[in-house]
């Protein structure tokens, strides 16, 4: 069995809301490595135990990485941000009737 950290979780958050993730077998060096790459296919393939999901990168707004990928350098990249706010999922703004 591998050790937890030869191990990369990542989070597709899709255009419709939904989101899934799943923990790769890739220390996320080499995930960061191939992300760029990853991300221009049309189609990911990830082999699970019991089946197989294909997921359609265009359909994908946003990936979370755990843990983080600090050698991810150049334009684009952002060094030490802090989170200001939290990302609100699903809520709906209340609005007063009238």
């Amino acid at each position: 069995m591998q050790s937890q950290d030869t191990f990369t979780e990542i989070t597709f958050h899709y255009v419709n809301g939904e989101t899934e993730s799943f923990d790769i077998p890739i220390t996320p060096e080499a995930f960061g490595e191939q992300l760029p790459d990853l991300l221009n296919q049309p189609w990911l393939t990830l082999h699970l135990f019991d089946q197989t999901v294909v997921v359609f990168t265009a359909q994908i707004l946003r990936v979370e990485v755990k843990p983080p990928i600090p050698e991810l350098q150049g334009s684009g990249v952002f060094p030490e941000v802090h989170r200001v706010t939290a990302l609100t999922r699903g809520a709906k703004v209340w609005e007063p009737e009238g």
